[in-house]
């Protein structure tokens, strides 16, 4: 397993096309405007060879070995707990981590592509044993390529004008495929070692081409990255997203050439829909533990804040209210990620898949809740962290004298603490960077929308329904006959009752 140190080295050995603000750049190990995003995944490197969190930053790879968390697949409900609470310490380093999405892709082609060899007699599984075990000895990182351009978002994908609005297969050959589109949307994209490419959404029988999943090295040729800062390098103001952040890129694949033994899907458009939704939900597992450690995050500045404004939770119930709001928040869809890692679901591959209702109730409760967790946090801390003079300030002979005196809170508390927490909680909650928290919370791994659809799609309403119908059957709702005896409805006939005995109407 690697150090932060050795996987920032193994950046430099690739050389992505990427640009930044319509510069090109020759370096992203050495970039500044990545090195909050490098330094964010470092965390899951380096944590990794800490023994006090092996066991769940650690796991037993393909060959036997012991290998990074963040590249392994699950075979038990006790790796995913694992998974979450490793997600949840990265985070709580990092705000957000990003590498827990190589092991969300990983998982899920592990599995769709058991599927499609099961059905199709393909060779997929093979191929992605092969590149896993690379992957876990190699101790890289992939970044998530899903969420293309789309278009006009009315047409389906074969119907747009322009047909490189989704990533396609343009090119069979004997020696692999050749890609064309746009991926819109890809977290980490400048400093990675590798592209999985994965479909956005279910395709129909006449969208085969673009059902397609693969992997890509991240400098392979015909690949271009339109990135993001990474955090906010180099500001004065940001005590956190300086030194940890995350980029997004547009990737745009122009006849971009895969061989074959990296092809994992290529027109099985079922099972690249089982691929996409078995990937959202493992992502919205990690997405769980990935807020949580956030949470933790903005729950230990807000006590702080508190302690330096001398209000102690204890004698002011109103600022305990509003603490135990956010932890109950924070620990209510956390606690939703240990029920679909308790629940998990055996796959035939051998692996485990969380439980589907729990890991998306828990994504849709941190989607809607990142806004109120934010507020709690402005509540609790008051304005001082909008008003804050210019960080220039505090090294200015002429006023750090006077700042001190002014932002005094507790005579037992620093003022410099005061301070220091008071940007930290900007930084994380009221920046364009604590902005950018709400967004890919409420829209990362899908939005609120397709989270409700697959909550309503796999929850046991019928079950439900038959509980209710018992009870009627048995005479709770008095003469009143139940609406659910029909046949089929439970049985081929419908309801009968018992030889010899009579119902009540």
């Amino acid at each position: 397993m690697h150090t932060a140190a050795q996987y920032r080295e193994s950046l430099r050995s690739y050389k992505p096309h990427v640009f930044v603000g319509g510069i090109r750049i020759d370096s992203v190990a050495d970039a500044e405007v990545f090195a909050p995003g490098v330094n964010a995944i470092g965390v899951t490197y380096d944590l990794a060879h800490d023994p006090r969190h092996a066991p769940v930053m650690t796991a037993v790879g393909l060959d036997g070995s012991t290998v990074n968390r963040m590249t392994a697949v699950d075979t038990s409900a006790q790796d995913l707990l694992a998974k979450l609470e490793a997600v949840r310490l990265v985070c709580q380093e990092s705000g957000c981590a990003q590498r827990y999405l190589t092991h969300d892709g990983l998982a899920a082609l592990y599995q769709a592509t058991h599927d499609a060899d099961d059905e199709f007699g393909t060779e997929y599984n093979s191929r992605v044993r092969a590149y896993l075990t690379r992957i876990q000895q190699e101790d890289l990182t992939c970044a998530i390529a899903m969420t293309d351009a789309k278009g006009d978002r009315s047409r389906r994908p074969g119907r747009q004008d322009n047909p490189d609005v989704y990533v396609h297969i343009s090119e069979r050959r004997p020696d692999g495929i050749v890609l064309r589109g746009t991926k819109a949307i890809v977290t980490a994209a400048p400093y990675v070692h590798e592209f999985l490419v994965m479909p956005c959404r279910t395709m129909r029988s006449d969208e085969a081409d673009f059902a397609v999943a693969c992997a890509v090295p991240v400098d392979a040729p015909g690949i271009t990255i339109l990135a993001r800062p990474a955090g906010r390098p180099g500001e004065r103001a940001a005590t956190f997203s300086a030194r940890y952040g995350q980029s997004t890129g547009v990737v745009v694949f122009t006849d971009v050439f895969v061989p074959w033994e990296r092809v994992f899907i290529a027109g099985e458009v079922e099972h690249a829909g089982r691929l996409t939704t078995t990937y959202a939900t493992h992502h919205r597992h990690s997405c769980i533990g990935a807020r949580a450690g956030f949470g933790d995050l903005l729950v230990g500045a807000g006590a702080l804040m508190m302690e330096s404004n001398g209000l102690d939770p204890d004698t002011h119930p109103h600022m305990r209210e509003q603490m135990v709001a956010l932890i109950s928040l924070v620990e209510g869809f956390f606690a939703c990620g240990v029920a679909a890692s308790t629940y998990a679901a055996r796959h035939p591959s051998g692996t485990v898949v969380p439980d589907v209702v729990f890991a998306n109730i828990g994504k849709l409760l941190l989607a809607n809740q990142i806004y109120d967790m934010h507020r709690i946090a402005h509540y609790v801390s008051g304005g001082l962290i909008v008003a804050l003079p210019d960080p220039g300030e505090d090294h200015n002979p002429d006023t750090r004298p006077s700042l001190e005196e002014i932002f005094a809170g507790r005579s037992d508390v620093d003022p410099a603490q005061r301070i220091a927490v008071s940007r930290l909680i900007e930084d994380l909650t009221a920046s364009h960077q604590g902005g950018w928290y709400s967004v890919i919370s409420l829209h990362g791994g899908g939005s609120p929308e397709v989270m409700k659809r697959e909550i309503w799609r796999h929850y046991p309403v019928p079950e439900k329904t038959a509980l209710v119908a018992n009870l009627l059957d048995r005479g709770v709702a008095g003469d009143r006959p139940p609406t659910s005896r029909r046949p089929g409805s439970c049985c081929a006939t419908g309801c009968l009752p018992p030889p010899g005995a009579e119902l009540p109407w």
